[in-house]
């Protein structure tokens, strides 16, 4: 019999698989190639000797996490608060334990409240939660802070301009804090307020975000994040599915490139997933296989032989290095997937949201388009 004042042990979490597409062993080697690129200090470079930034980070952290590389993801999640700074941002590159781009960057200093979440869903540890809990919420309170009128939140303090993949990433983001700040009894308002907000630009304002349209993250991401669902997202991801999507092969990175990537075919995949479209994904899933190695990383992409490209070199893996993003990414799809086709953790339902804080109350201020009161308007 356990003593009442032992705390319980954390579970182990199965591994996932999806059938016909990859097992759970072969879900472990891809776990075991990011333990094998992880750094001394915990951070996880996109490879090894390249840079490190928070939101591919922790992406690793929670892949490793599904994967069965307990310790390492939590001495990837550990190191995240060393390189936060006192006004709650990180930098946006670091390379070998220096910084080498200074900028904070508001996608990358919200994604910890994913990754934090991720893990609790996991592994239930609520005293891993409240040691991390003090940086996330300091992320957070940073990103707000960049929020313009009409909802966007800007890239960067010196950068005049919102993107639309981030701010859905932060949206996406938003919604794990304040299920961190119920769990520990610690309310959050203005972020619901914010997110409410952000949730009406993304849905209604998207021509107010910088134009990075060629780019399939501008497409999807919408949906991935949670801001667009039910036919609004069926019809964003049927707006642009032949611009993008390669039979066989993936998705496209830029809808001017004969390049699939990897990272950005396993999003559309759990995108997919999150607007029950769960057979497309698994058909993606499976199309992108053939950028996995034998060791059980991934190349980042596939440059491929069309007619209607100047290609001058077709066929080739490129860039020519395994990265620990498209692993990743790799890993959450089948766990997002194994629910339905295999097996699957705690945290598969993080991208659809299922398990996330509620959506926000959409909320327009100087948007000019009507608004909705706040019901945080007196604070």
């Amino acid at each position: 019999m356990t003593p009442s004042n032992v705390p319980p042990v954390p579970p182990i979490p199965p591994i996932p698989y999806v059938e016909g597409v990859l097992s759970a062993d072969q879900v472990r080697a891809t776990a075991a190639t990011l333990v094998a690129m992880q750094e001394p200090s915990g951070a996880i470079p996109w490879a090894p000797g390249e840079h490190v930034d928070i939101w591919n980070h922790v992406e690793a952290a929670m892949a490793m996490l599904v994967g069965g590389e307990v310790a390492a993801a939590e001495h990837a999640l550990l190191w995240v608060p060393t390189l936060q700074r006192s006004d709650g941002s990180w930098p946006m590159k670091i390379v070998g334990g220096e910084i080498e781009d200074p900028r904070g960057e508001v996608n990358m200093s919200a994604y910890f409240a994913v990754g934090l979440w991720h893990h609790w869903l996991i592994r239930r540890d609520r005293g891993f939660v409240e040691e991390l809990w003090p940086s996330v919420r300091s992320g957070l309170d940073w990103v707000v802070g960049l929020q313009q009128g009409w909802g966007g939140i800007r890239w960067t303090p010196v950068d005049d301009f919102c993107l639309l993949t981030g701010c859905s990433s932060i949206y996406h983001a938003l919604r794990a804090g304040v299920a961190l700040a119920d769990l520990l009894d610690d309310p959050q308002p203005e972020w619901e307020l914010a997110g409410g907000r952000l949730g009406h630009a993304l849905r209604a304002h998207r021509d107010l975000f910088a134009d990075k349209s060629t780019y399939s993250m501008d497409w999807y991401y919408p949906v991935l994040g949670g801001a667009v669902r039910g036919e609004a997202a069926h019809a964003l991801l049927a707006s642009r599915w032949r611009d993008f999507v390669v039979p066989g092969l993936g998705i496209r990175c830029v809808d001017t490139n004969p390049w699939v990537t990897g990272a950005e075919t396993c999003e559309l995949v759990m995108a997919l997933d999150a607007v029950g479209q769960p057979e497309r994904g698994r058909q993606l899933l499976a199309d992108m296989q053939h950028l996995r190695h034998e060791s059980g990383a991934y190349w980042t992409g596939w440059v491929y032989g069309d007619p209607d490209y100047d290609n001058d070199n077709p066929d080739v893996y490129w860039p020519h290095e395994q990265t620990t993003y498209t692993a990743a990414a790799v890993l959450l799809a089948v766990d997002a997937l194994g629910e339905r086709y295999g097996a699957a953790t705690a945290g598969s339902g993080i991208m659809r949201g299922s398990s996330l804080a509620p959506d926000f109350a959409e909320i327009g201020l100087e948007c000019g388009c009507g608004s909705v009161e706040s019901p945080f308007s007196s604070r």
